[in-house]
């Protein structure tokens, strides 16, 4: 979720681009659920959507698509919308089957920066003469469809001079998905402008919601590029183009770098710029600082090698609160809600995970049959019987099943039913009700993920949240191709690493033995660009031929000759240099093959597809994945210790009994020794 601030207005447009930037936009996005069936009299369903600061909103609308049940009655169903508490629209679905739609306008006193969207009803059903309305049956059913969406009007509050409006605009999710972003370098540029670039871009992964579409590394050259409205240059001050040193100049970047904005014929512009390579890198931190870069209300910022541009740390504890207020249900029957819980992107769910219900809920309960239930991922995992006595203050733990996999994010579903014993009971003044308590929390045990798969990407290169030491093997000479697959690996790195602590190194020779060892390393170009990929083509899943121009048959595809020229291959290998590290290999035939590889593991929807550790696309995007690694951990002694953990209590009764087994025979061997049948089997024995 992007929380963007709002800071003035200041442009230098021409009158022409003044006018279209004023014109009335709109900007789509779904509802954060896929397609939901909910059953039940009363049904009801959560989500949010967003409402960027800069926005002069006009109009907002919820397109709703749903579908009810064939048996609903129209007469006594309803459906209730409200935003961000407040209630505001109720209707009848319409007497038909199928999938409905229903345009509802949302008044704009009612928006926010963060949005929640609460669809809710009461689904009844008749047969006849015969009134169901009171039983609750698998018939009682509403379902929300995935492209409902909230759709918004609005025209644009222009950027002020100021560092912190160009961050807000150039990351908000309107301009990012109308392509208006740009991080731009030199044609070649050195490896430290393209550290400095990729932590900038990483940055801005964090905190930009599209999930498909990305902000793109280019060249100052690309005319594409030119076109954006928003325009991040990124260069050290010997290879800043004439344009930019007339906004900075020499004497302003000595010893230090430069954060500067400015705005030319319609674009703005944020130049950042330095002496050196270090300092470069330095200002890219700062960069991928959301909060500095939101602090930052003043057209320019010196970054100098002791300034401190660290994120604020993350203190991971295992402790997720689920709700940070009272959170209140009303109505008779079954009601749920649901929280979202996400692991730091490097570890996974361990067994030994608890999850602790405070409770308070009405004494008008028929307590024969109340019941909270907790579900994982929709799988039930406990439940807990509510009595009068603890109605006031209630509480109670369910341990998660061991083995159950959660990977780095998971639903926590809280389910309440609160019968009444009587119709009369149902009454407003005595509407059942209960309250999930701020102290209701989510206490996870977890382990590293230890999977050398795309299933574990870009897990494996991270650590706390932040890059885990990544060394970038690239072509010595860049196309715009090697630029769109570098941007399509950071964009997703990018949105995974919550602190920029980490470190990033470009290489455009292979690295020493010692970077090898102890890196993870990432190498992208064709091997004709990259010697480092070409000496690692025995290693590879997929090979090229001796002339390294295209790529050949295996054991689990067959490839003609020509179609292997038009491949590219995303490969995540055991590092020969290190057992213990992953190692990518970005490849293909020409730069816009390997460019189409890096495509499919760009985003989180993309690399969802891939479960094994090679990717193979062709200029048609047909794409396959494939498996061939045997043994998929990274480290064989961490899932050993693993194992031990999970099952120390198993082996602390296998100690006992051990002991109990040894205790035993000493004591059979000396009463044998007592009774003298030792001696007798002894002297027994004939002499040699």
């Amino acid at each position: 979720m992007v929380v963007i601030s709002l800071l003035g207005s200041f442009s230098t447009a021409t009158a022409k681009d003044t006018k279209a930037k004023t014109a009335t936009q709109t900007y789509t996005q779904p509802l954060q659920n896929t397609t939901m069936s909910l059953s039940g009299q009363a049904v009801e369903t959560s989500s949010y959507f967003i409402k960027v600061d800069y926005w002069r909103m006009k109009h907002a609308t919820l397109n709703l698509n749903y579908q009810v049940s064939q048996l609903a009655d129209r007469q006594l169903s309803d459906i209730t919308v409200a935003v961000n508490g407040t209630k505001f629209y109720s209707f009848r679905p319409v007497a038909q089957s199928g999938l409905q739609t229903k345009q509802i306008t949302i008044p704009l006193r009612l928006l926010r920066s963060s949005n929640s969207l609460k669809i809710s009803g009461q689904i009844l059903t008749r047969d006849g003469k015969h009134d169901y309305r009171l039983a609750q049956t698998p018939a009682n059913w509403l379902t929300v469809d995935a492209r409902s969406n909230v759709n918004c009007e609005y025209t644009l509050k222009q950027p002020n001079a100021n560092v912190n409006s160009f961050y807000d605009h150039f990351s908000g999710p309107d301009t990012v998905v109308n392509q208006q972003s740009a991080i731009e370098v030199p044609a070649q540029a050195s490896n430290a402008e393209l550290t400095a670039s990729m932590s900038a871009l990483a940055g801005e992964a964090r905190v930009i919601t599209t999930e498909t579409q990305q902000i793109p590394v280019t060249t100052l050259t690309d005319r594409t590029a030119q076109r954006a409205d928003y325009q991040l240059i990124v260069a050290t001050y010997d290879h800043l183009p004439a344009r930019f040193k007339r906004h900075v100049s020499a004497q302003a970047v000595t010893k230090q770098a430069v954060i500067k904005r400015y705005d030319a014929q319609g674009k703005h512009y944020l130049i950042v710029t330095a002496p050196t390579g270090d300092l470069l890198i330095k200002a890219g931190r700062y960069v991928a600082n959301a909060e500095l870069m939101q602090e930052t209300a003043h057209p320019s910022e010196t970054v100098r090698a002791d300034s401190q541009t660290f994120t604020s740390s993350l203190n991971y504890d295992g402790h997720y609160q689920l709700t940070t207020t009272a959170d209140r249900l009303v109505g008779a029957n079954h009601q749920e809600r649901s929280y979202f819980v996400s692991l730091p992107v490097d570890r996974n769910n361990a067994d030994g995970s608890t999850i602790k219900v405070a409770l308070r809920y009405a004494k008008n309960l028929d307590f024969r049959s109340a019941l909270a239930t907790v579900y994982i991922n929709d799988t039930a995992i406990g439940s807990h019987k509510l009595t009068a006595r603890r109605a006031d203050d209630d509480s109670f733990t369910v341990k998660l099943p061991k083995g159950l996999a959660l990977g780095n994010s998971f639903t926590v579903r809280i389910a309440l039913d609160l019968p009444v014993q009587t119709a009369a009971n149902s009454t407003n003044a005595q509407t059942p009700w209960a309250s999930i308590e701020p102290s209701s929390r989510a206490n996870i045990q977890s382990a590293p993920g230890n999977d050398l798969l795309f299933s574990n990407y870009p897990n494996l290169f991270l650590q706390n949240s932040t890059y885990d030491h990544l060394a970038v093997v690239r072509p010595k000479t860049m196309t715009l191709a090697d630029y769109r697959t570098l941007s399509s690996l950071f964009n997703l790195i990018g949105n995974y690493a919550r602190s920029n602590q980490g470190q990033i190194t470009f290489y455009q020779d292979r690295p020493s033995q010692q970077v090898l060892t102890h890196d993870n390393v990432i190498a992208l170009g064709t091997p004709q660009q990259n010697a480092f990929i070409r000496a690692l083509n025995d290693k590879l899943y997929f090979q090229f031929d001796a002339a390294g121009t295209r790529l050949i048959s295996n054991e689990k595809l067959s490839i003609e000759p020509r179609y292997g020229a038009t491949l590219g291959t995303a490969q995540l290998l055991r590092s020969p240099y290190n057992a213990k590290k992953g190692l990518l290999v970005i490849t293909g035939a020409t730069p816009d093959d390997a460019a189409r590889a890096a495509g499919q593991i760009s985003n989180q929807k993309n690399v969802a597809q891939y479960t094994g550790d090679a990717v193979v696309v062709d200029r048609d995007n047909l794409h396959r994945g494939y498996r061939f690694k045997k043994n998929k951990l990274i480290d064989t002694q961490v899932n050993l210790s693993q194992r031990v953990h999970r099952n120390r209590q198993l082996l602390v009764y296998l100690g006992i009994a051990l002991g109990i087994i040894v205790i035993l025979l000493i004591a059979i061997l000396m009463l044998l020794n007592k009774h003298g049948v030792l001696h007798r089997s002894r002297r027994g024995k004939p002499h040699a």
